[in-house]
């Protein structure tokens, strides 16, 4: 099953990749953001977008993505499941970063 799971942009990162760090259920992940280029509202810290594999594919309000997390936490292991897939890469991510930066 493929999920888009909410997460709140902390900050954009890279302008130039249009790279943004976000929270996703208390995971910082960096997401590609540029699908959601040309939107009328340029996308700032705090927004909230829907992310799947590594991209936010669009922007929800803060109501739609609180109700969206809560529905997926009751959904249990398939949730379970995504969150855990979301902490493995990002730790491979850090890795990588940790390794290229020596």
């Amino acid at each position: 099953m493929c999920l888009a799971i909410p997460g709140q942009v902390l900050d954009l990162v890279d302008e130039e990749r249009r790279l943004a760090r976000v929270s996703v259920a208390g995971v910082r992940r960096t997401v590609n953001v540029a699908l959601l280029d040309g939107a009328i509202k340029p996308l700032s810290a705090g927004d909230w977008v829907l992310i799947h594999v590594g991209f936010a594919i669009s922007r929800v309000d803060e109501g739609k993505a609180l109700a969206t997390l809560q529905l997926l936490e009751q959904m249990g292991a398939q949730y379970q499941q995504e969150i855990r897939e979301i902490r493995t890469s990002a730790m491979r991510a850090r890795r990588n970063d940790a390794t290229i930066h020596v």
